[in-house]
């Protein structure tokens, strides 16, 4: 595990532990009837979350109403009427805004207390608090920044003329910018901030620089990177929400850009809410930090956090990859003990062939719907378990939706791969009690056998608490043995029809890509 991998390990740990004793969280915020969203509910359950999905299926939708859920110390009004703003032109009706009757719904998590809040606009937006007496809308620092904060050029003209009037100066202490040097590739004498009218410009003295400069000679990046450290280093217990967070940032420093967020995070009891289309960023934050929308005729829904299978394609897999997707880790094992054998013959390295799973037989329909969206399809092959033939037609109907036809490859066997090793196992014991360096095999198994025969569960789960048993009884995972059973059996019996069958998936993909 690398170094960068271990610090975001740690800290995901770490902020985890620290959630339950953070003072304000907001814990789910619910949209309704507001641009093609006819119910969306969105809930937040790790302190710094990156909100993902395809352009317009509403994640600045979702940041803008989160910074709607606080009433925000100072002079920003963070409300519905000021960001989510109705265009009316009586004299042209046509060219009129008509946004229904929106609402949104929170639930915080405030001071030891379980709250309720929601905004609804009728003739205007107005609060209610789910019944509570004398309820308020709970207070909370809020930083709001969008892509156009970030970037936009607009006001450059009126910051122009901050040079030729009595402007203020501030020197930035070291603790402002420590953020930024610890994800920048350059180093500062000092930071200034030049104000007037309420107007204000950074002044950069770099020291690897000739001159000091304006942040109008600065990149994005760099600018962007200034003015959140600035803005957001100091805040104590805040709701923070960026809108892409990634916008002019090489992938290494987004990665340095999250892992520095979640150790503020963790520092200063912040919860953060970013936008992106990064996997860089979305790989930053643990699964239970990503929320992925999408869209649908109607509504925008939140998909379950894609694995990084899904990740890589839709959001920059490099496409000269074939992607497998299976059930879970014992089918992924016993996959990649098959390809351990045909990637010779085939003239591909492992890293031609990636290998996902952790999905259940249920949700393959859905994900072949998601891959035909993103034209993604010729790029899957889908390996299903044994017992799982059942959902054919319903990946089959998904798949027509697109006008493509989909043969997905089935593990041998009419169970759970599990019992499909063990069985192997048996049929062949003296060959796998010498492969496996354990004389004793033929009598381990008899006994397993007889123990769990008696047993009153699931069928399903007797067969896979089984072969789990055996892997602990061999000292080895149960990925290790069923990857060296893959290896063993894919030249003989069901498992070399299986292996000819991928071979063949394989080839059909090089063909259709050219790889």
């Amino acid at each position: 595990m690398s170094l960068l991998r271990k610090n975001f390990t740690q800290v995901w740990d770490q902020l985890r532990a620290k959630k339950p004793q953070l003072a304000q969280f907001l814990e789910s915020v619910r949209i309704q009837n507001l641009r093609g969203i006819t119910d969306l509910p969105v809930s937040f359950s790790y302190p710094v979350t990156v909100i993902a999905g395809p352009n317009g299926c509403g994640k600045s939708t979702v940041l803008f109403a989160c910074a709607c859920a606080y009433d925000v110390p100072g002079a920003r009004d963070y409300s519905p009427a000021v960001l989510f703003p109705n265009l009316k032109a009586p004299e042209q009706p046509a060219v009129s805004d008509h946004l229904g009757n929106p609402e949104f719904e929170y639930f915080f998590a405030d001071r030891g207390a379980k709250l309720g809040m929601t905004w609804r606009r009728l003739k205007s937006w107005s609060k209610s608090f789910m019944g509570r007496k004398a309820g308020k809308q709970p207070q909370r620092e809020l930083y709001l920044r969008t892509l156009a904060n970030l970037t936009s050029p607009s006001e450059v003209r009126s910051i122009l003329q901050i040079g030729n009037q009595a402007f203020g100066q501030t020197d930035l202490d070291a603790d402002l910018i420590a953020f930024a040097h610890r994800v920048l590739p350059f180093k500062y004498r000092g930071l200034k901030l030049l104000t007037l009218k309420g107007k204000d410009l950074l002044f950069a003295d770099r020291v690897d620089a000739a001159t000091a400069y304006s942040e109008f000679h600065m990149s994005a990046g760099e600018r962007a990177l200034l003015r959140i450290s600035k803005d957001i280093s100091r805040l104590r217990d805040a709701l923070i929400l960026i809108d892409e967070i990634e916008a002019g940032l090489h992938p290494y420093t987004q990665q340095q850009v999250m892992l520095e967020l979640q150790r503020l995070a963790l520092r200063n009891n912040l919860q953060i809410i970013v936008t992106s289309h990064s996997p860089v960023v979305l790989e930053s934050v643990p699964p239970e930090g990503r929320v992925f929308l999408e869209r649908t005729a109607d509504n925008v829904v939140v998909q379950p956090p894609y694995r990084d299978i899904f990740q890589r394609a839709f959001y920059g897999r490099p496409q000269d990859r074939l992607s497998v997707l299976c059930e879970d880790s014992v089918a992924e094992a016993l996959i990649l003990g098959v390809l351990d054998r045909i990637n010779p013959l085939l003239n591909l390295t492992p890293d031609d062939i990636t290998v996902g799973r952790d999905t259940g037989k249920n949700q393959f329909a859905q994900h072949v719907d998601a891959l035909g969206k993103f034209n993604l399809l010729d790029e899957f092959v889908l390996v299903l378990d044994g017992d799982a033939r059942a959902v054919l037609p319903d990946i089959t109907q998904a798949a027509s939706r697109y006008n493509r036809v989909i043969s997905p490859l089935f593990l041998p066997g009419d169970a759970p791969p599990e019992d499909w090793v063990y069985r192997a196992l048996e049929r062949s014991t003296a060959e796998y009690a010498q492969a496996l360096g354990v004389p004793n095999l033929a009598l381990l198994l008899a006994n397993l056998r007889q123990q769990f025969d008696n047993a009153t569960d699931k069928l399903t789960n007797i067969m896979k608490a089984r072969y789990a048993t055996l892997a602990e009884s061999l000292q080895r995972s149960q990925e290790e043995v069923a990857r060296q059973v893959g290896q063993i059996e894919s030249e003989r019996g069901e498992l070399k029809i299986f292996a000819d069958e991928l071979s063949q998936a394989v080839s059909d993909w090089r063909s259709r890509t050219g790889s």
